[in-house]
């Protein structure tokens, strides 16, 4: 009886050596599994500080538009071009520019430059040399800037413009008995419009194209051959087209 109880109790303990050895096995494995699922932690890359300061340097042309001009002379009509105006010469100069970025869409910018104009009659007073001025025209508009296209960066703005006279010098040289003896031309606000890109080369530089319009229409005062009195509305109305280099700090 005893004999035969032995073979038995050999195979259960058999049975359950293997059993236990494959539930070893399998709990091997889910550990083994679950070490090959577990997800891998990467250091995120660091953050740069947002700056809100850019600059540019360009080189900007200014391109009068002078059509509907007026000259009043006492104590006849008024004429306006096309019959009688004034013509103001096209101008490149070198100009600096400050933008502040509120966010990364609006920004606020600031335009820095002086220029010098020639002044000269057309229509019935074509040929009559009216003087020279220097231009102080600092404009702030607000921008929006689109940020979806990549290294290139258009926006568009709008704002205000305050132009300066200054050195205003009358020709006094004489044109059929005409000379212009005294001039000047007031300070005047106008309105402002532009739209333009950025294209960034790299986190820091980059290339610029702007276009701007002004509505600027100053009254100005004249005297001619120290005797007759002139009055009238100059529309300089300028197209303010610039390119240059941009640095976003």
């Amino acid at each position: 009886m005893e004999n035969s109880m032995r073979p038995r109790t050999i195979l259960r303990t058999a049975s359950l050596l293997a059993l236990a050895t494959s539930f070893s096995a399998a709990g091997i494995s889910v550990q083994a599994a679950d070490l090959a699922s577990a997800p891998v932690y990467y250091k995120s890359p660091p953050i740069e500080p947002f700056n809100p300061w850019m600059i540019r340097l360009r080189v900007l042309g200014v391109l009068p538009d002078t059509a509907g001009s007026s000259v009043n002379v006492a104590g006849a009509p008024p004429l306006s071009s096309p019959s009688s105006g004034l013509s103001i010469s096209d101008q490149a100069i070198p100009e600096l520019d400050i933008t502040y970025f509120f966010t990364k869409n609006i920004a606020a910018e600031l335009i820095l430059g002086v220029t010098s104009h020639h002044i000269s009659g057309n229509g019935t007073l074509n040929g009559l040399d009216i003087g020279k001025a220097w231009l102080l025209p600092p404009t702030l508009t607000l921008q929006y800037h689109f940020t979806d296209f990549g290294p290139l960066k258009p926006y568009i703005g709008a704002g205000i413009n305050y132009t300066v006279f200054f050195n205003q010098t009358a020709a006094n040289t004489s044109l059929a008995g005409l000379a212009v003896t005294d001039l000047h031309i007031r300070n005047q606000f106008g309105a402002a419009v532009q739209f333009g890109f950025d294209y960034m080369l790299d986190r820091h530089w980059g290339l610029n194209f702007d276009v701007k319009k002004l509505w600027l229409r100053p009254d100005y005062s004249a005297t001619v051959n120290n005797a007759i009195a002139v009055t009238g509305r100059a529309n300089i109305d300028p197209w303010l087209v610039s390119g240059g280099i941009t640095y976003k700090f």
